[in-house]
This record gives C-alpha cells, sequence and structure tokens, in this order.
C-alpha cells in the first residue's frame, strides 16, 4: 500500500529509457560523467571551449558571430546532433527522440559535476533544467554556461588534454629538443629581460660598466629565481624576471628629491635605497602568499580586475617612449618598421617548422637595426668636422657641434665603452652594491606594487595553465606560487637588479606562439642564463645596445603588455556594457588621475633638471598633497601618479560592487582540492617534487 502513495511512490525513468552504458571507474572527472569533448578544429590559444547546455525552452539558433572565440557559432543539424559529432551505433537503430534524452542525460550529469568543481578556464558552471525534444541555441546573457576544456583521458585514467601545444607541462621529448626550445623560449623573451638595468642604471647615473653589470645580475636571478619557481612554485613553466610592473615606481624613487644634487657615486646610493624598499615589499608579498591570505584577497581578482590594471602598466610609459626613438629617428622608426613586419606580416612564414619571424621578431629586428647603425656609424654618416662625441656638451664651444652633438651622442654606436671594459668572468654576489638602506615611505609604495605585481601573476598563472596543463591550479599552489615570487624578490633585492623578480607578463604570449610549455625546456634555459651571466662579456654586450634602440623596444614591448592585459577579457562577457563602463573607466582614470598630479605645482617655463621623459616620475616633490607630514605626502603622491595604481584601485572596486553574473564578470574559479588530489594528472603537475608536499601538508592554504 505504501508503494500507492503518491508522494512515496518512486518516479519514473525516462521514456523511452536511455541506453545502458558501461561502468566507468571514478578516476578522472571525464570517466565519471560520461563527458564527451566537441572540437571545432581551431587552434586558437584564446578559445574558450564554451559549451552551451541545452535551455529551458527550445528556440531556433541564429547564425551570429561569436565575440569571444572570433568565429560564427555553427548552427546544429536539424536532429539536434552537434555539429562534428556521430552518434555511436546501437543494435537497434535509435530514434530522434532517443539520442535526444541521451544528451539531456549527459548534459544534466555534466552540470552536476560542473556546479561542485571547476570544469574550465572561468570554472563558470550553472545550468538550468532542460527538457526533452530542446535543442542547443546560443545562450542569453543572463544565462549560465558550462566552461569546460575539451579533456580526454588516457590509458593510465590521466585526464590528458588534446591541445595544439608541442610540448605540455610534463613532457620531456629528449635533451637536444629540450635545449634548443628553452634557449628559443628564452631567445624571444629577451627584450623582457634585459631592457629595464638598460633604463633604470643610466637614471641613476650609472656607467656603462655598471649597466653591464647589472645586466648580468639580472640573468643570474632570473634563472634562480626562474628554478625555483617551476620546482617550488607554481610549477608552471614561467621566466621569473624583473616586471614592468617595477620600473614607474623604481624611476619614481630613482627621481626622489633627496638624491639630487649627490656628491659621489650616485649609481650605488640610490642602488642601495632602492633594494631596501624592494626588499620589505618582496616579504610583504611572500607573507601574502605563505600565510593564506592571498586565497581570500584572490576573490575579489577578476578578469575585468586584471585587464585594465596590466594594460595600464604598458601605456603608462608612453611619455619615455617615441620621445626618445625620436632623437635618432632613422634608426628607432626602422627598428619599430621592422619588429611590426616580422611580428605581423610575416607572422605565417614558416621556416623547418617553425615560425621564425614571429617567434624571434624582436632579437631579429634589433640585430637588423642595429647593424644598420653600425655601417652608418662607420661610414661616417654621424661624424662631423671638428666635433668629438667624448667631449661633455656643456665644455662644446662651437655652435656647429651643439647642434649636431645630440645626433651623435643618439645615433652613433660606437660611444658605449661597456663591451671594452667589461671582465671576461664575474660572479654576481649578493650586496654587491653595498648594505641595503631601508626608508619607510619607499618600502611602503614597494608594499603596494607587490601587490599589484600579485594580481598579474594571477592572471599569468590562470592563461598559462589552459595552455600548457590539465586544469588550473588550485587556490593553495597559488599563493604558493606568489609567495616564492615574494621570496624570489627578496633575492633580487640582495643581489641588486634595482627591480623585483617575478612571472613576466609577456610568457603567456611566448607559450602560445613557441608552443613549447614543457616545465624541462625552461629549467635547462634557467640553467643557461645562470651560466651567461658569469661571462662579463655577455652583460658588457648587452650593456652596450643604444638607447634608442631600446626605447623602440619598449615601444612594442609595452603595446603588447598592454594588448596583453586587454586579453583578459576574453574570459568575460567583452561585450557587457558594465565591463565595458568598468575597463573604460579604469583605463581612461589611470591616465587622468596621474597627469593631474604630474603636472601640479609646474609652471609652463620652469626649467627641470631632469629630462622630458623623466618629468612624470618627480611628482613627489609638487604634487598636491602637501600637509605637514613629509613622507605621508611622498607616498599619497608618488602612489597616485601611478597608472597601475588608478586602474586597479577604480577597477577592484567596481567590479567587487556592481551587480553582475559569475558569466558576465567571468569570476576565476579554481581547481578544488579535494578534486585536484583525485586526478593524478593534476597531482604531477602542481605536487612539489622530493617528497616536500608530505612535510608541509599540514599547510593547507599553500598546497593542493
Amino acid at each position: 500500500m505504501s508503494n500507492s502513495d503518491p508522494k512515496t511512490r518512486p518516479r519514473p525513468g525516462p521514456w523511452p529509457p536511455a541506453p545502458d552504458t558501461s561502468a566507468m571507474p571514478p578516476s578522472s572527472w571525464a570517466k565519471k560523467t560520461g563527458f564527451r569533448p566537441k572540437f571545432s578544429g581551431e587552434t586558437n590559444a584564446s578559445d574558450s571551449g564554451q559549451i552551451s547546455l541545452p535551455p529551458p525552452r527550445p528556440r531556433e539558433p541564429e547564425a551570429q558571430p561569436d565575440l569571444e572565440a572570433g568565429r560564427a557559432r555553427p548552427q546544429p543539424a536539424p536532429n539536434g546532433v552537434p555539429e562534428g559529432e556521430v552518434a555511436a551505433p546501437a543494435p537497434a537503430a535509435p530514434s530522434d527522440k532517443d539520442q535526444t534524452v541521451k544528451r539531456r542525460k549527459d548534459s544534466n550529469e555534466g552540470s552536476k559535476v560542473a556546479a561542485n568543481g571547476p570544469s574550465g578556464p572561468n570554472g563558470q558552471a550553472a545550468a538550468g533544467p532542460t527538457e526533452p525534444n530542446s535543442q542547443p541555441r546560443r545562450p542569453a546573457r543572463n544565462e549560465e554556461v558550462v566552461d569546460v576544456l575539451p579533456h580526454g583521458v588516457d590509458d593510465d585514467g590521466n585526464v590528458a588534454r588534446h591541445s595544439h601545444m608541442k610540448y605540455e607541462l610534463r613532457d620531456t621529448p629528449g635533451l637536444v629538443p629540450i635545449g634548443l626550445y628553452g634557449f628559443q623560449h628564452y631567445l624571444s623573451m629577451l627584450g623582457s629581460i634585459i631592457l629595464i638595468p638598460l633604463v633604470i642604471v643610466p637614471a641613476m647615473g650609472g656607467t656603462y660598466e655598471d649597466t653591464g653589470n647589472v645586466v648580468s645580475t639580472v640573468l643570474f636571478v632570473s634563472g634562480v629565481t626562474t628554478l625555483l619557481q617551476t620546482s617550488f612554485g607554481s610549477r608552471l613553466p614561467l621566466v621569473q624576471g624583473p616586471s614592468f610592473v617595477y620600473l614607474a615606481p623604481a624611476l619614481a624613487i630613482i627621481n626622489s628629491p633627496e638624491f639630487r644634487g649627490l656628491n659621489g657615486n650616485n649609481f650605488k646610493h640610490i642602488m642601495k635605497e632602492l633594494q631596501g624598499a624592494i626588499i620589505i615589499g618582496s616579504a610583504f608579498q611572500a607573507i601574502l602568499g605563505y600565510s593564506g591570505l592571498m586565497s581570500i584577497f584572490l576573490r575579489l581578482i577578476n578578469p575585468v580586475v586584471v585587464s585594465p590594471t596590466i594594460a595600464a602598466v604598458g601605456l603608462s610609459f608612453y611619455s619615455y617612449g617615441f620621445p626618445l626613438v625620436g632623437t635618432c629617428l632613422e634608426i628607432g622608426a626602422v627598428q619599430i618598421l621592422l619588429v611590426v613586419i616580422f611580428s605581423l606580416y610575416l607572422r605565417k612564414v614558416s621556416i623547418f617548422g617553425h615560425r621564425v619571424f614571429l617567434i624571434y621578431a624582436v632579437p631579429l629586428g634589433l640585430a637588423i637595426s642595429w647593424s644598420a647603425a653600425f655601417l652608418l656609424t662607420e661610414a661616417g654618416a654621424y661624424s662631423y668636422k671638428g666635433c668629438d662625441i667624448n667631449v661633455p656638451a656643456s665644455n662644446i664651444i662651437s655652435e656647429h657641434c651643439r647642434k649636431h652633438v645630440s645626433r651623435m651622442k643618439h645615433c652613433r654606436v660606437d660611444t658605449s665603452h661597456a663591451l671594452r671594459s667589461s671582465p671576461w668572468f664575474r660572479f654576481p654576489y649578493p650586496l654587491q652594491w653595498g648594505t641595503p638602506v631601508f626608508h619607510w615611505k619607499m618600502a611602503f609604495i614597494m608594499c603596494v606594487v607587490s601587490i599589484i605585481s600579485s594580481v598579474d601573476s594571477v592572471g599569468s598563472y590562470h592563461a598559462s595553465s589552459l595552455l600548457v596543463a590539465s586544469r588550473p591550479p588550485t587556490p593553495g599552489v597559488l599563493s604558493r606560487g606568489i609567495g616564492l615570487e615574494g621570496l624570489s624578490s627578496v633575492l633580487a633585492g640582495l643581489w641588486g637588479t634595482g627591480t623585483g623578480s617575478t612571472s613576466l607578463t609577456e610568457n603567456v604570449h611566448t607559450l602560445a606562439v613557441t608552443k613549447m610549455g614543457s616545465r624541462r625546456a625552461v629549467e635547462l634555459g634557467a640553467c643557461v642564463l645562470i651560466v651567461l651571466s658569469l661571462v662579463g662579456k655577455v652583460g658588457g654586450f648587452l650593456a652596450s645596445i643604444p638607447q634608442v634602440m631600446v626605447a623602440a623596444l619598449l615601444c612594442f614591448m609595452w603595446a603588447m603588455l598592454a594588448a596583453l592585459g586587454l586579453s583578459n577579457l576574453r574570459y568575460s562577457e567583452a561585450g557587457s556594457s558594465r565591463n565595458i563602463i568598468i575597463v573604460g573607466l579604469s583605463l581612461f582614470f589611470s591616465l587622468s588621475i596621474p597627469a593631474y598630479f604630474q603636472q601640479y605645482g609646474i609652471s609652463p617655463n620652469s626649467n627641470l633638471s631632469v629630462p622630458s621623459y623623466f618629468q612624470p616620475y618627480i611628482v613627489a616633490s609638487h604634487g598636491p598633497f602637501r600637509s605637514k607630514y613629509g613622507g605621508v605626502n611622498y607616498v599619497l603622491n608618488t602612489l597616485l601618479s601611478l597608472h597601475m595604481v588608478v586602474a586597479f584601485l577604480v577597477a577592484v572596486i567596481l567590479d567587487n560592487t556592481v551587480p553582475g553574473s559569475r558569466q558576465e564578470r567571468g569570476v576565476y574559479v579554481w581547481s578544488e582540492p579535494e578534486v585536484a588530489k583525485r586526478e593524478p594528472a593534476v597531482a604531477k603537475d602542481y605536487g612539489l617534487p622530493f617528497r616536500i608536499g608530505r612535510v608541509f601538508r599540514w599547510v593547507k592554504w599553500v598546497g593542493l
């Protein structure tokens, strides 16, 4: 009688009943859910692979372009089977209704798993109920989309992802291929590693020899910190180096009022001040990561916050780029054109299976323009009768020589003596410039900058993991990586590189272009960097790059950095009016508010002691905050004159207060620790080597 009760009567299953499926071992997400990936044949790294679930009510789809993937959305076939998917044969030919019920069952199971754990680049996993005979359609904005990576399962039960990458995270194809790809990886990122010392050392009053020594130190620290990050940090193939995030605050500290009019070696004095500020700021970043606070702070960081923040880093140096290129236009402009031609017009040209021009656009452009400048110098194009480049400009009497002194200084390639004066062997050692000097106001600025650096790294971790790993990292792995970046920057401060050491944003572009995601290749390349840093002539050679060529390369690198920052919007609804307004306000105020601070109190006829391209970084001496507390004035005037700080503040406040769905915001959802521990592939991707993870198993917030 109990079965006749309608409340307790078991609910009938779907009719017709779905075909029985074989039992799947619960060794992976794909086997537990019976998920079958759908491939469209695209190999674009920016494709998010979104799969929309059937909506509550059927609706005929419209052939509209997909703004995120950059291609038209395919229309489903009349029988409801997605394009490119073939139904498995059965003993009896199933009807269209049978196939619809089976697909509905798979979709329901997939939505349950997606709701419990992340299943794709953004981890957006929520779906409404489905009805029989419903067909896929383009989801509306207020609907959730299951965003999944095309996972498969290998013979061992591990999650494997079909990817366009030649080598993924744990691939070890052999010593020779690893060596070649590792060298290629670092050569394509040459500009990001060496250009910052070529800017800050001359600004500190350093000689060509000082520049060569700092370049060698940067190579050494970059190699060591990369090995630490790939072994004990995030374990992703991310090259560590001097980030452009630290460049603007370093220039602001270098141009502080107390450093003007110094007698003696200005370079060592300012470098020690920079070292102290970097050490304190980096220690704060290490505490932020290893204490687990980063996992809490991570809830505020989404693509709509990361995009304008990183874009503002690249856009903030517009006053330095082309104004310095214009000092020798025939060399600087030609170099920019060469890099643009190589990276855009010749990007699809393949030589022996490698897109040489796209991968080596920066080194090739530098080599050709440097060779042309050398030939012009030797031919006497920049030699003027009776004029000597070694004579200081203040001592030149001839009006003819005064007219051409700037051209001789910036266009000639024989003005640097760095290669000639550098030794063959030099070992970079800690505290080589002296004992660091600590001031709270400069240290506070670097603490804020370390937060911006962590935001930059969050975007790099997420994007790179989608290319090379089986799943995004867990919040604990991300916190571990941020903590190790803090320790790496402490090492950079002790060795005296002038900036902190962090995951370079250009890593994502390099991984997508070279298609080389092997961790071993990056580690081998880091060992090569350490060896090269011991050869003093290498640092001297890189330090002898003419300043106008450095500025031309930086124009391209900063433009690339701004574009890489904005590319994070592909993980959100880029066409949403909410996101458009937030990103637009963040970018505009990141340029306008610092301009107000930088121009405040400067009369048009004022004669400043710094070059025009360094004027935005002397705001500490004339900003609008002028209270009786000098240190507070220094901090506020400096921080609010940094474009990336303003962009971050505006974006993080608006994105976390303006209502919006998870799909619209593109909320980063990382892998759950329980899911990661159950999947062997994820444990192998992010687990610490040498069984170190077992020792620190109790530290839940920095592990799997």
